[in-house]
């Protein structure tokens, strides 16, 4: 007796998502994928949001659905799209965020270096694929840009991919900031192909804008909100902190997987290339760092224990923004400071007073730009079809400066 693999979501976004094929399922239900449970979509957002509690396997599933609603757009148009181009994109889009660690993007990089999440993504796709016999060869394909019909690679990754729509409206929703809300179903039935590129009818151009304009706001406001930048900096301190204390011969609590990370440090290629590490990283998620973190609050070392309680308790540092980098003379002075107060040496008070940037450019020129399909078949970039002055303007990375510390130092 085989069991019924179509079943339904009840997305808060959206809807009813359905499962529109037993591939489909057969992903979903895989350890790789369900891990996605546990790690959240946008980190420590929640310490200034408290409803941004969502998780990627949301995240996934909603992009799947616009998928959905993307591919049937396009055939309606008549863009011929098979059923294996159809479940091979499905599954692509299921995917793309499947090599995303603990927190996501927070600790990119931090347990282990040299290693951004899409190359993770693909080498537990291609595991993935040895487990379901091959089944995923198509969208290994369309993920990484290999199949010759490019338009289906764009609706997974492009300036106006799935992805993107999805995290705009869902991240919105959780968060409760209405600057991120974008008309995702209209921007869909907007969507053609030309050339074999993703293209948005003329008619759609306004709505276009208003989602370029959407993703500058959410970052700021959600993504790269202060308080955030100044969450996520305290828990990759702490991670920091623990892996020097490891290196230094300490034993520290942790569970299996992420004592593992803390023993071992991997590197890009050296990891994908090690079995063991493999299996580990697919068992880590958020709450083996948060048990560490409870855990760490009442260690012996001064600097792990203050930092894991500024997260546990959130007792966040103070952030100040700047348009030009801070002075080495005012981050001096703050150190002396925190030596004195908590009574560390001078260089350990790195892990309290520190300084670095965030970018945000809402619109890049250099990659699948966005293309406007004209009624006589002219193509248009979106920045030279709008008339809105600030379109361009959202083309331009803008970067600033910010400076932690700790708010006691009765400034």
């Amino acid at each position: 007796m085989t069991s019924n693999k179509l079943k339904n979501f009840n997305d808060p976004v959206y809807g009813f998502v359905s499962i529109p094929c037993n591939l489909v399922y057969d992903i979903i239900a895989h350890p790789f994928f369900q891990r996605l449970r546990r790690i959240k979509q946008l980190g420590l957002s929640n310490y200034v949001y408290p409803g941004a509690q969502h998780t990627r396997f949301q995240h996934v599933i909603g992009a799947m659905s616009l998928t959905q609603d993307a591919v049937g757009t396009l055939k309606q148009k008549g863009i011929i799209i098979s059923v294996a181009e159809e479940e091979a994109v499905f599954a692509a889009i299921l995917l793309h965020d499947i090599g995303h660690g603990p927190f996501s993007h927070t600790l990119e990089n931090v347990l282990i270096a040299d290693l951004p999440h899409e190359k993770l993504s693909l080498h537990l796709m291609q595991l993935m694929n040895f487990d379901l016999g091959g089944k995923l060869d198509l969208a290994i394909q369309i993920f990484t840009n290999q199949y010759h019909r490019k338009f289906l690679h764009q609706l997974v990754s492009s300036q106006l991919d799935m992805d993107r729509l999805d995290y705009l409206r869902r991240d919105s929703f959780f968060s409760g900031v209405q600057e991120g809300v974008v008309g995702q179903d209209r921007i869909i039935k907007m969507l053609n192909v030309a050339d074999d590129e993703l293209v948005v009818d003329e008619k759609g151009i306004y709505s276009i804008e208003k989602f370029l304009i959407a993703r500058r706001l959410m970052y700021w406001q959600v993504y790269l909100h202060k308080t955030v930048v100044a969450a996520e900096s305290v828990l990759i301190k702490t991670m920091q902190r623990a892996f020097e204390l490891i290196g230094s011969g300490q034993n520290l609590f942790a569970a299996p997987a992420l004592a593992y990370f803390l023993q071992n440090r991997m590197r890009g290629e050296a990891f994908l290339n090690t079995p063991e590490a493999i299996l580990q990283y697919t068992l880590l998620d958020d709450d083996d760092i948060m048990s560490a973190i409870k855990v760490w609050s009442k260690h012996p070392d001064p600097v792990l224990s203050r930092l894991a309680t500024i997260l546990k308790d959130r007792l966040l540092p103070k952030v100040v923004l700047n348009n030009e980098p801070f002075g080495l003379n005012q981050i001096q002075e703050l150190k002396q400071k925190v030596s004195a107060m908590y009574g560390i040496s001078l260089a350990d008070t790195d892990y309290f007073v520190y300084t670095d940037s965030v970018k945000n450019r809402a619109y890049n020129l250099e990659n699948f730009n966005i293309k406007i399909l004209f009624k006589d078949g002219s193509l248009k970039d979106i920045t030279l079809a709008s008339d809105q002055y600030n379109i361009e303007a959202l083309t331009k990375s803008v970067t600033k400066y910010y400076l932690c510390y700790p708010k006691n130092l009765g400034e």
